[in-house]
Parts: C-alpha cells; structure tokens; sequence
C-alpha cells in the first residue's frame, strides 16, 4: 500500500491517501490543459475511499467528452488543483500529481487523449496510448 500526501501552494488544503494506484496517467485534454495552464496532467486514479482532505475544496462543475460531469476540485485560495472526480468512474478520485509532497515514484505509463495533445510533446513509444479515454 502507497503512502501519499500532498497539498495546494498556499497549504490550506491537505491530504493523505493510502492505496495502490489503479492507475497513472497523462491526462492530454483540452480541459486539463485548460485547467493546468499547461500542456497535460499527470493523474493518478485511487478508490474514493482512500483519500482524506483536510481544509475546503471549491469545485469547478465541469462536463467530459462523454457528457458526464467532471468535478474539478481545487483550493479556492490559490487555485491548485487538487483532485477529479469523473462520473463514468465512480469509484475512484484522481489525485492531481503536481500537488504530492513526493513525486520521485511517479512513472506514468498511460496517456489517453492523445488525440488534443500539444504536437510539441513527445509521448513515449513504449506507454499505452489512447486517442480518448479508453471504455
């Protein structure tokens, strides 16, 4: 079982969370790269139950390729994104990788969206690569 923990950049909001990863992913969308400033994120997926948050989270209600509601949840005093929550998985949370104390595990060997990515990234021969999400 994984240890993780983590916070916004203003320290108003903490978490721990305990539990193997179901997955680490690059995150390509538009909306992510729209929500990150950047051109991907990293995520990693973890059963909702395992995460504890201390500290308010405001969420941005957002809709997914599938129509399905995305909730975007981030700090309201600085904006770090914190974790998704996405209907057609609705068991797990997706901890927003930017935001862990400790990211010298990560090792993202996934990459969905693909189809939106910045034509300047280079994503690895080697990762499993998905023009949307995979379902």
């Amino acid at each position: 079982m994984r240890e993780m923990r983590g916070g916004c950049l203003c320290g108003q909001v903490r978490y721990s969370a305990n539990a193997e990863p179901a997955m680490v992913a690059v995150c390509h969308c538009k909306n992510c790269q729209k929500q990150a400033g950047t051109a991907f994120t990293v995520v990693i997926g973890i059963p909702k139950s395992a995460i504890s948050i201390q500290g308010q989270l405001k969420t941005f209600h957002d809709t997914g390729d599938s129509g399905r509601p995305v909730e975007r949840n981030f700090c309201p005093e600085c904006g770090s994104p914190i974790t998704s929550d996405v209907a057609v998985m609705p068991e797990f949370t997706f901890i927003k990788a930017g935001s862990l104390d400790d990211t010298s595990w990560l090792d993202p060997k996934l990459h969905v969206y693909c189809d939106s990515a910045q034509h300047w990234v280079s994503i690895p021969e080697s990762s499993q690569q998905f023009a949307k999400m995979p379902g």
